[in-house]
């Protein structure tokens, strides 16, 4: 195993600065970072390394138990917020802040990490810009966001901004190889198909059924010949969505509400007492949300590899010489080219942006499929 900074793969300007401040050069540590860059970039990874190294007596060994022990989220003065609902509340920010006015255990730094900080409520991000303000000599806030602009300027205004680029496809492919032993030909393969998403690259790199599926999806494009084949469609991948989540939840849904169940010491004879039932209708209704986010982001999976469908056409359209992202359907895209114009793909590329947009405001996401299957149908004819 290397070092904490090892598998932040294409990120050597955000790691040198990370590094410096570790290192204790003067006016390179601050008690706030917001971490930033496009999705499978590594926002979580860095930030997690970054903490992992402030807590190491080396400066990030990657084999030291202040290294293992955060990496794997068990360090006693490293809080992780990895929320699985659509939005952080001021409840949640509350804890956090209250957690990181306590003193570290372990007497270096007392370190809290915020995944998805653009998730954080109004209320919620007051809650947090008041822990900013007035920090704790030794508490450390790592938040990520997609982008800067993605956080309250209030609360970016306090933080030093990391940013993270999108990895090359041949980085990628390197690491795939190296750490998951996959063969060089997939390697390269899901590192261009995911488009820098390390974490998709992964997945489709050790996943047959996960290469069948983009390959279906990939295939809808030329299918969309009628009305009723775009609301089919649509009605498909909504459905499948939901499949996905509800099995990506259902063993850790059971768990959670047996164990609260025999926490409340429900299952015996007679009446269930009210206070347990309001209980399980709270964890019913987080499962929910969680269900809802996890369905939200698998259609927005479906919708990267829609871009990245329409990208490679309008490629072929107007720089025949730029690589494409799907060069296994390189036959399928060169016809489609040919019969369309570079107008009709941007009105495409513009109706999935619509789509996305769409789905982020929580529009039903069977009316936002519907809408954008026949915009990519008509576009195609118009």
């Amino acid at each position: 195993m290397g070092d904490v900074w090892s598998e932040l793969i294409g990120q050597e300007r955000a790691v040198g600065t990370l590094r410096r401040a570790v290192e204790g050069h003067s006016h390179a540590m601050t008690h706030a970072w917001l971490f930033v860059g496009p999705p499978g970039s590594g926002r979580s990874n860095a930030a997690k390394a970054f903490a992992a190294a402030l807590q190491c007596p080396s400066g990030g060994c990657g084999r030291c138990e202040d290294c293992r022990t955060t990496l794997s989220g068990a360090h006693p003065d490293v809080t992780l917020l990895r929320t699985e609902q659509l939005s952080i509340g001021v409840d949640e920010v509350r804890a956090l802040v209250g957690r990181a006015g306590m003193a570290p255990v372990k007497n270096r730094h007392q370190i809290v990490v915020v995944e998805d900080a653009d998730r954080i409520t109004e209320r919620g991000a007051d809650a947090l810009l008041k822990g900013l303000e007035e920090p704790a000599p030794k508490t450390v806030w790592l938040l990520c966001a997609p982008s800067a602009d993605d956080v309250i300027i209030t609360i970016r205004s306090r933080c030093r901004v990391i940013k993270l680029v999108t990895p090359s496809d041949d980085a990628v492919a390197e690491l795939l190889v190296a750490r998951d032993g996959v063969s060089p030909a997939l390697a390269a393969h899901a590192a261009r198909a995911a488009q820098g998403h390390v974490g998709r690259a992964r997945i489709l790199a050790r996943s047959e059924d996960a290469r069948i599926r983009r390959r279906e999806i990939l295939a809808l494009p030329g299918r969309l010949t009628s009305v009723t084949a775009c609301l089919d469609a649509a009605e498909n991948l909504v459905s499948s969505s939901a499949e996905e989540a509800a099995q990506a939840t259902a063993e850790l849904d059971a768990r959670e509400i047996t164990a609260l169940q025999e926490a409340l010491g429900v299952g015996g004879r007679g009446a269930k007492p009210r206070s347990a039932q309001a209980a399980l209708r709270d964890l019913e209704e987080q499962q929910e949300a969680r269900g809802k986010r996890l369905q939200r982001d698998a259609l927005d999976r479906v919708l990267t590899e829609f871009t990245g469908y329409y990208r490679d056409v309008l490629a072929r359209q107007t720089a025949p010489d730029v690589p494409l992202v799907n060069s296994d359907l390189a036959d399928e895209i060169e016809p489609v080219a040919r019969r369309s114009t570079p107008e009709q793909t941007v009105r495409a590329l513009d109706a999935i942006l619509q789509a996305r947009t769409a789905l982020e405001g929580n529009v039903a996401p069977l009316l936002a499929l519907e809408a954008l299957l026949i915009s990519l149908s008509l576009a195609a004819r118009t």
